[in-house]
Formats: C-alpha cells, sequence, structure tokens
C-alpha cells in the first residue's frame, strides 16, 4: 500500500525565484543538483594543479584571510541550521523515513558545527574565498537536500528493509565514526608546545593519507544509497571531487616531507588509489 502523499507547501522565500525562472520548485532542485555535479567536476580540475586555499596551502596570493575557527562555525553552520528549520516548518508531514533521512544530515552538521569547531587545536587562518564559497554552498546544499526530503520525497513503507536503505545507514554511521576516529587522531598528533608536522598514525591512517576525507567520503555514499534521489547523488559527487584531491595533495606533501612515509601507504582509498 502506497504512503499518503503530502502536497508540498511553498516556501515564501523561494516562491519569487521559481516564479521569475518559470519553474516549478522541484523543477528548481533538480538543476541545483546538475549543477552540484557540474561544478564538482570544474572544482576537481582545478584541485589537481591548486591546493585548496587553507591551512597548510595558505600564502599571501591568496588575498584576505579571515581568523580559521569562527570560519569554519559560520561556514558550516547553515549546514546544520537550514535543514533543521526545513524539518521544523514541514512538521515531519512526509513521515519517519523522510524525517529520519533529513535527520543524518542534521546529526553530521551538529557535530562538525558545535563540537568539532570547539575541539579545533590553534586554527590556522583560512582565506575569505575559501570561506565565502563553503558558506554557500552549506547555505544551498543545506536547502536542497532539507527541501527535497521534507517536502518532495516519497518513500514506501518497506524502503526501511530495502538493502540500499539498510547498507546506507550503516555505511554513514561507519563513515562518521572514521571521520570522527580521524580527526581526534589529527588534533593529537602534536603534544602541548610542539609545532610542525608528524606523520597520522592509526585508525584508517594506516592505510591511506586522507583517512578523514575518506571517512567523509564513505558517509555520504552511505547518505546517496539510502536516500537514492538525484540531490543526494549530487551531494556525494560534489564532495568527493572537492575532497578527494585534497586527499591525494596532502599524500603528496607526506611524500615528500617524510623520508620515512610509509610505503604502502594510499591516497584516498585503502589498497587501490
Amino acid at each position: 500500500m502506497a504512503a499518503p502523499v503530502a502536497s508540498p507547501v511553498p516556501l515564501p522565500l523561494i516562491q519569487p525565484l521559481t516564479d521569475m525562472l518559470g519553474m516549478k520548485e522541484d523543477e528548481l532542485l533538480d538543476k541545483l543538483a546538475y549543477c552540484f555535479m557540474f561544478l564538482g567536476a570544474i572544482v576537481s580540475v582545478i584541485l589537481q594543479f591548486v591546493g585548496a586555499p587553507y591551512g597548510r596551502y595558505v600564502d599571501s596570493r591568496f588575498g584576505c584571510f579571515v581568523p580559521g575557527k569562527p570560519a569554519w562555525f559560520i561556514q558550516e553552520l547553515p549546514s546544520f541550521l537550514v535543514p533543521s528549520v526545513l524539518l521544523i516548518v514541514s512538521g515531519g508531514q512526509r513521515g519517519f523515513i523522510n524525517n529520519f533521512l533529513i535527520s543524518l544530515m542534521i546529526i553530521h552538521y551538529f557535530q562538525r558545527t558545535f563540537v568539532f569547531t570547539f575541539l579545533i587545536r590553534g586554527g590556522k587562518p583560512t582565506t575569505f574565498l575559501a570561506f565565502f564559497l563553503a558558506f554557500v554552498f552549506c547555505i544551498t546544499n543545506g536547502y536542497l537536500q532539507g527541501r527535497y526530503l521534507t517536502q518532495y520525497a516519497v518513500y514506501q513503507h518497506n524502503w526501511l528493509r530495502d538493502p540500499r536503505f539498510i547498507i546506507g545507514v550503516i555505511l554513514f554511521f561507519t563513515g562518521m565514526a572514521i571521520n570522527i576516529q580521524s580527526d581526534s587522531i589529527l588534533r593529537n598528533l602534536r603534544k602541548p608546545g610542539e609545532t610542525g608536522y608528524k606523520i597520522p598514525k592509526g585508525g584508517m591512517f594506516e592505510y591511506i593519507s586522507g583517512a578523514n576525507f575518506f571517512g567523509e567520503v564513505v558517509e555520504w555514499t552511505g547518505f546517496a544509497l539510502a536516500c537514492w534521489s538525484l540531490p543526494s547523488l549530487a551531494f556525494l559527487v560534489f564532495t568527493a571531487s572537492n575532497i578527494g584531491p585534497r586527499a591525494y595533495r596532502h599524500h603528496w606533501y607526506y611524500q615528500q616531507k617524510f623520508d620515512d612515509y610509509p610505503k604502502t601507504r594510499k591516497a584516498f582509498i585503502p589498497f587501490l588509489l
């Protein structure tokens, strides 16, 4: 028996835009998703030649800087706040599955915004450009995922037993655990008062240089499987296109800096790449 489908509730902030563009909101969501995948491909190519302007790769060529900790908090906040507000406004009308799936994103960004930020030690300045682009992405993606799942996605009750949903949820929480553990390892590389970079060891760092990046991609792979939607696929593609090259650049950096860097360690995917 099909689940009852509630009609989408118009969003006052978006209605003027869809009217101007002459399209329905679900069409706008599709176009945003395709834009994410297109931009992801462009970003992936650019990052093959230019390091992301943050952390160890920042220099004066990238323009003005903003403090690292507040920049991270502000840029990540919309990815928590926007879907949370959309879920509350919707009243959970689409049912348990939709509410559960958007809650996965809310849980991730609660951790990244309100926990990870305040565990950062030091927090190097980041460029205003990197901060601004990340902020815009988080607002847009928060709207894309939140609006689709709270108003447009339709799941049958038996989706809870579908292998895609089950495997997706398992992958999501596995990736989140890898990401949190890897961040902890990186934070604790240096003892109080120490400076400079060290070789990360333990957890997935025994297999890859970008263990924290790998964990995040596993998370959003699980999310995309569990949602089985164009917006979630676009989020995965953009994320992998953005942080995959960063993992490779970290790998190259470690290899150049440390003569004793493990020869068998891969960059991004254990045993493969």
